[in-house]
């Protein structure tokens, strides 16, 4: 994957800047800072691809690294100014307790073993410290429309595993997590004209609509 991602890079980083992206990336990203408690400390971000969350965790006050396996996405987000680590999510280059959040947000659908990866982010995380999994839903409409464009066209999708909200609230309650909690949004697919309408109900069923939102989001807390 990480060939993939480097022959990608750069048009990777522009879609945030097309409509659609710059929708997808601030209701996410609202969803994401919804859910977490920290509000300063040092952060990892977990396949942190271009940077695009180092940058908001930086901004927002965490001391922050980013780590991805692509050094194509690296180059791109070095050349914001950000600290960033070429590196293996299944064995991270981090003593025990080092972190007080890790992020990772559209990284783990292209693991395999999502179990050693959360057993590594424990690993690594201080007691008290939270992690916050972003990933997309396997029962959205969106993904429905992605996976048959990428029958067609190649994109990421075709190499994807997605996860519903219970999946990724198990995986954290298995690794020892506490606290764990989930919520979803962004509920039409991407060709959906009107985005007013989009945001107005992202706001409101981010957490009964949760199963059938296009990105959902898990968090808990080390004991």
């Amino acid at each position: 994957m990480a060939e993939y991602f480097n022959k990608i890079a750069h048009r990777y980083d522009d879609w945030y800047r097309t409509k659609t992206g710059r929708y997808v990336d601030r209701t996410e990203k609202w969803l994401v800072f919804s859910m977490l408690r920290s509000r300063g400390g040092r952060a990892l971000d977990l396949g942190c691809g271009t940077g695009n969350y180092t940058l908001e965790l930086k901004e927002r006050g965490f001391d922050v690294i980013g780590l991805d396996a692509s050094e194509g996405m690296l180059e791109v987000a070095r050349s914001k100014g950000l600290e960033c680590v070429k590196g293996d999510a299944y064995s991270l280059p981090f003593p025990d307790e080092s972190f007080d959040l890790v992020l990772s947000v559209t990284m783990f659908e292209f693991i395999h073993e999502p179990e050693e990866v959360v057993r590594e982010i424990h690993r690594v995380l201080r007691p008290g410290g939270e992690v916050i999994i972003g990933t997309m839903n396997g029962r959205s409409s969106w993904f429905l429309f992605k996976r048959l464009k990428s029958l067609f066209v190649e994109t990421a999708y075709r190499y994807a595993r997605f996860y519903t909200p219970g999946e990724l609230e198990k995986l954290l309650r298995n690794a020892g997590f506490a606290e764990v909690e989930s919520a979803g949004v962004i509920f039409f697919p991407s060709f959906w004209p009107f985005l007013g309408l989009a945001e107005s109900l992202d706001r409101k069923c981010f957490r009964r609509c949760k199963s059938i939102a296009a990105f959902v989001a898990a968090r808990g807390r080390k004991a």
